[in-house]
């Protein structure tokens, strides 16, 4: 079974190598996205809206994503494979480079952020590694607000608004089909980190974003991801 896994990745990084080719003579510039259709909110309930986002959302997937590091001047591109299981608050990420060059590899869990390898320039950096683990699972794990999250609607969004450790985290949904489209975490009022979601559609009976733009402000990085394919 990992053979083939193993295989079925080098045909897929075969298949984009021409992709990234074209990403780094265009200077590795930010992936665009098409933002979300406001409109009005007026005749839903938050919480209808949040419990038919939550049935629609996978618990456990693997999904192959372009990916942009943006942290202080550098930029680092590269073909990224991660499997996530929600269930278990576990995940796995993996970048290559356009020749296959694995460029660095993470797991999470509950127990805490692995790095089997990173970059050269990161060497030694392991509160930069560790910050990044725990990113990938502000990105992908706890998208639905607590009961306890107190809720301000708007005209064109509904926001939850819920105590996490010594700050505030928001819920933003949005959207036709009332998606969750931005979460975001204060401390002491100062914006922390902030992840938006972009161009949701269907696969395999779920719901996917296509575009991931996170911003870390405490540690000065960015990380966009665009939704390449759906592994299972």
């Amino acid at each position: 079974m990992m053979k083939r896994q193993k295989a079925d990745r080098t045909n897929l990084i075969k298949y984009y190598f021409s992709f990234f080719i074209l990403l780094f003579i265009a200077g590795c510039s930010s992936i665009p996205f098409k933002e979300t259709d406001y409109v009005s909110l007026d005749q839903e309930d938050p919480l209808t809206v949040v419990e038919r986002y939550k049935k629609n959302i996978p618990d456990d997937f693997q999904l192959m994503n372009t990916v942009i590091l943006k942290y202080f001047r550098k930029k680092l591109s590269c073909l990224g494979f991660i499997e996530v299981d929600t269930r278990e608050k576990s995940y796995s990420v993996a970048c290559l480079s356009p020749i296959g060059l694995k460029l660095f590899e993470l797991t999470g869990s509950s127990e805490g952020v692995k790095s089997y390898f990173v970059p050269f320039e990161f060497k030694g950096k392991d509160v930069f590694t560790n910050s990044i683990g725990e990113d990938i699972k502000r990105i992908y794990f706890d998208l639905i607000p607590s009961s306890r999250a107190k809720i301000k609607r708007k005209k064109f969004k509904f926001v939850f608004r819920d105590n996490l450790g010594p700050g505030v985290i928001k819920y933003e949904f949005a959207g036709p089909d009332g998606h969750l489209v931005e979460k975001s975490y204060y401390e002491d009022n100062r914006l922390k980190w902030r992840v938006s979601y972009y161009e949701y559609k269907g696969g395999n009976g779920r719901i996917y974003p296509w575009g991931i733009i996170f911003k870390n402000y405490s540690y000065g990085y960015s990380l966009t991801f665009k939704l390449k394919e759906i592994l299972n």
